[in-house]
């Protein structure tokens, strides 16, 4: 193939040269060889594209003053820009991350575009002024305004989708943005530039500058930012959080998982093994909200290891960008030796190996490591407890209802979940007894119109819904006096 390789950065409304020569080479976890690269951002280019975003974001008759309809329209061409590259942005995430083709379609593809047009009409939509009769008399008039120049980190394992969750509400509020991609996906994202000068989106609105974690870092406490927006590992969320506590600064964390999904004794299994996949699975085990701990009753438990351990053999594990695919390789070497030591461990603390645990015969070249399936461990194993970020399933078997809540909610985690039952009402009330941000009954989706977000060690704040577009908004109080 051909490489796909930049010289500059998108920064103020146009491409410009970087302040090094220094490179970021992109590896197809596939095919291990280099398919493109892109300059790798100094603290200069930081410094760079803080300033346009800021000249941006306090022109008097600029992006933040537009009226929401304004905003709107620019938008609007940004969506249209972005779905005529959609197959460009899917296949270039799924060579870079190894995502199937037929999920990037729908997840780096399809939703960006659809959570723009979410946001922006959600603005349109929203009253200017909520103005509330004073209880001493007078009246109360609250306004909302954008929070100003927006730093946005964003991970390698859903790009686009992940990016969307911050860019979408930040423009539409009437933000400016810094966007650091993560240096394994870095191509869609100078795609999604592409897009962006192609909408005409006015300079310094939005700027594009991937580099390493040093310069995620500087960006966090750069001067000239207002707000943090990261997605990506516990660790790093806690270092951003102390900088920005100390900073004063506000910030939203959507961070790691090890979400719970809890089979009730009445659950048909047939019926919902697709969606099972979809909360396991799903784009190689490299999803911070998949179910990784399936809660199994004591009554069913021998059934669902077997159904569970069925699945993971029947999913064709090979090249991503084969329709077939339901199984591509881990992004990196790296990301794949962390997921073999986690099995290594399974193993050693005396899980039983169901299927899976090694590299799948026939594709000696690529990151790939066969679904994984442990049995006959409870919830104080190591595999049941950390983030593994690969496929690998721990079936913890539970005695009744509270016992399953009680695994459920015995972690340091509380991202997402799911309950699945014949009776949906029943499983719904078990879910809102779950501790964690969001959860799922018989499927798990992230729905643009409701908040999605962690407790515990899964962050901070929500994205999508109105409470996605609040983040990026601060408040603004007029004491009016009473009439005379």
């Amino acid at each position: 193939m051909t490489s796909i390789d930049y010289r500059e950065f998108y920064i103020d409304g146009g491409w410009q040269s970087p302040a090094t020569g220094s490179t970021i080479t992109v590896h197809s976890p596939t095919t291990e060889q280099a398919i493109g690269s892109v300059p790798a951002a100094a603290t200069a280019d930081i410094d760079r594209a803080v300033a346009a975003a800021r000249r941006a974001f306090d022109d008097p008759q600029g992006w933040s003053t537009w009226h929401p309809k304004q905003r709107e329209a620019a938008l609007e061409r940004f969506a249209l820009e972005l779905e005529s590259r959609a197959g460009e942005t899917a296949r270039r995430v799924s060579q870079q991350n190894g995502m199937p083709i037929w999920l990037a379609e729908q997840f780096e593809g399809g939703f960006p575009a659809v959570v723009l047009r979410y946001f922006a009409q959600l603005m349109v939509d929203a009253p200017e002024v909520d103005e509330r009769a004073g209880m001493l008399g007078g009246t109360a008039r609250v306004t909302r305004h954008p929070v100003g120049v927006v730093g946005a980190v964003v991970p390698w394992n859903v790009p686009q989708a992940i990016s969307f969750l911050k860019l979408a509400p930040a423009l539409a509020a009437g933000c400016t943005v810094v966007l650091k991609p993560a240096e394994e996906t870095v191509l869609d994202a100078f795609l999604m530039a592409e897009a962006a000068a192609a909408a005409e989106l006015p300079p310094g609105v939005l700027n594009v500058v991937p580099g390493g974690r040093d310069i995620g870092a500087y960006l966090v406490e750069h001067p000239g930012i207002d707000k943090v927006s990261f997605t990506g590992s516990t660790a790093a969320g806690r270092k951003i959080a102390e900088a920005c506590g100390r900073l004063l600064r506000p910030v939203t964390l959507e961070l790691g998982g090890k979400s719970a999904a809890i089979l009730l004794d009445d659950v048909d299994l047939d019926a919902s093994l697709e969606s099972l996949f979809g909360v396991t699975f799903l784009n190689n085990g490299q999803i911070c909200w998949l179910n990784t701990r399936v809660l199994a009753p004591r009554s069913r438990y021998g059934e669902v290891v077997d159904a569970l351990t069925e699945l993971a053999r029947s999913l064709t594990i090979g090249d991503p960008l084969d329709p077939a695919t339901r199984i591509g390789p881990l992004v990196s070497a790296r990301q794949r030796e962390r997921v073999e030591g986690y099995i290594a461990t399974g193993r050693a603390e005396g899980a039983r190996l169901t299927t899976g645990g090694r590299r799948p015969d026939g594709l000696d070249t690529g990151f790939f490591v066969e679904p994984t399936v442990f049995a006959d461990l409870d919830n104080s194993a190591t595999i049941a407890r950390e983030e593994i970020f690969g496929p690998v399933l721990s079936v913890i078997p539970f005695a009744d209802e509270d016992e399953a809540l009680a695994i459920a909610n015995d972690s340091e985690y509380g991202l997402g979940g799911s309950v699945w039952s014949a009776d949906v009402e029943r499983a719904a009330g078990l879910a809102t007894r779950v501790q964690s941000g969001t959860i799922g009954v018989n499927h798990y989706s992230n729905d643009p119109v409701a908040p999605f977000g962690g407790i515990k060690n899964s962050g901070m704040g929500r994205e999508l819904g109105p409470e996605g577009l609040h983040t990026f908004q601060h408040l603004r109080t007029v004491y009016l006096p009473p009439a005379s």
